[in-house]
């Protein structure tokens, strides 16, 4: 174990400390989200690292915190299934929604569990349970616990596809002298954009472990053939209608999207709004809302394709975001209107569907410049301005295939963050089996 001195002791105990003081906390926060989502009720052993299977070393081990991050990571897990077969990879995340889509994409050719609570014990568990030999955590995930135990174990850890905005900069100022230590233990901190690598050098990072790859969402794989044939399944059931989508919303942008539909169809009122709330809890609500706004509701599990006079369609299942931004003439990006910092703008973009945003925009603010600048996202300042500028898009065809053109173009550009990636965490990488 490397040599620790006392300043990180007191720190990490300290941290620690008030870990274990919330233990209780955590039970409360999982029967409250259970009651929104039942499956917060299930698999409680494994948020404190209680497994009733034996122990199996799974050499790479890939964390995600929830559906982004698990679809922003899928070209690199791809990749490393394709480089590495007879070798086990584990897939961890912290909510049911991301263990869904991780099941989905790969079923059982990988291993899952929910990634324990940062409390030093449980930590300990999950590592001499499933004995990695990598660690590549994704995106923002800096437990201090986590990471410092992967440390002391002999494990080397990398950040991969790491985003720091200026907002989460700001908030962990308090954190800075421990998490300063935490960066310091990561073998590369491989970041998104040459901003991001500056902000985690402020946080603490060293600049030695900094390395600038760019954003694995580019390196998405599009099946371009599948995606043709439910799109034009799609369109012989609603037939010439046209379509937008509101995808990714929360709450608080509930009303405004039913408000902008409303606007839509005095212009267009045979407008079909594809509605993909961002979590699982509010699928009956906002196909409840719809409904009471007088509308003629359908859902993706009822009837699985919307019917030529249904106004509302609800996306109430999961993994399916891609195929439904192929369906639409336009799109809308929730988590924008409200302080949640936006949602990935490029997932549109590489299907060729032109991308409408709020202005609330911190956690894709790289992509987002770039995505405007080239003529493939419109920024609404407000949901009246959002509603207005998919008015113009739906009355401009011209303008459609404008920003069709310069989201693909933009994706294809971008393309290259999977193979830097690779290079960077290949050193450490176990090799095939037969």
């Amino acid at each position: 174990m490397p040599a620790v001195d006392n300043t990180e002791r007191l720190l990490r105990g300290l941290y620690s400390a008030a870990l274990y003081l919330l233990v209780p906390v955590t039970v409360y926060h999982l029967i409250w989200r259970g009651f929104r989502q039942e499956a917060y009720f299930e698999r409680w052993s494994e948020r404190y690292a209680r497994y009733a299977v034996p122990a199996a070393r799974t050499p790479v081990w890939v964390h995600a915190v929830s559906v982004g991050e698990v679809n922003a990571v899928a070209p690199l897990v791809n990749a490393l299934l394709e480089a590495l077969p007879g070798q086990r990879l584990l897939v961890t995340t912290i909510t049911p929604t991301g263990s869904a889509r991780v099941r989905a994409l790969w079923g059982e050719r990988v291993d899952h569990v929910y990634l324990p609570y940062d409390l030093g014990g449980a930590v300990r568990r999950f590592l001499k349970h499933f004995r990695p030999q990598v660690a590549l955590v994704v995106e923002t995930e800096l437990w201090p616990n986590l990471l410092l135990c992967c440390r002391d174990a002999g494990v080397p850890a990398y950040l991969v596809n790491g985003r720091l905005s200026e907002r989460s900069l700001r908030g962990y100022r308090v954190l800075r002298p421990l998490l300063a230590r935490v960066l310091a233990t990561l073998r590369r901190v491989v970041a998104q954009s040459a901003e991001d690598a500056s902000r985690f050098g402020r946080l603490g990072a060293p600049e030695a472990s900094l390395v600038v790859a760019g954003n694995l969402k580019y390196d998405i794989d599009i099946d371009v053939a599948s995606l043709a044939r439910a799109a034009s399944e799609f369109r012989e059931r609603i037939g010439g209608r046209p379509v937008w989508i509101a995808a990714s919303t929360h709450p608080e942008e509930e009303a405004a999207v039913l408000a902008i539909h409303r606007r839509l169809r005095e212009r267009w009122p045979d407008l079909l709004m594809l509605w993909a709330p961002r979590h699982p809890e509010r699928f009956r609500g906002a196909a409840q809302q719809a409904v009471d706004a007088g509308w003629r509701v359908a859902t993706r599990r009822l009837t699985h394709w919307p019917d030529a006079d249904d106004a509302v369609f609800v996306l109430d299942t999961l993994g399916e975001l891609q195929l439904f931004y192929a369906c639409a003439d336009a799109a809308f990006v929730g988590g924008s209107l409200q302080d949640i910092g936006g949602h990935n703008l490029l997932e549109p973009a590489a299907v060729g569907t032109p991308v409408v945003s709020g202005p609330r925009l911190h956690n894709f603010a790289d992509i987002a410049r770039q995505m405007e600048a080239g003529g493939a996202l419109r920024i609404g300042q407000d949901a009246d301005a959002v509603g207005a500028i998919l008015a113009q898009l739906l009355a401009d065809a011209d303008a459609r295939t404008s920003m069709r053109e310069a989201g693909l173009e933009m994706v294809r550009k971008g393309r290259g963050a999977l193979r830097r990636t690779l290079e960077v965490i290949g050193p450490d990488l176990p090799a095939a089996q037969a």
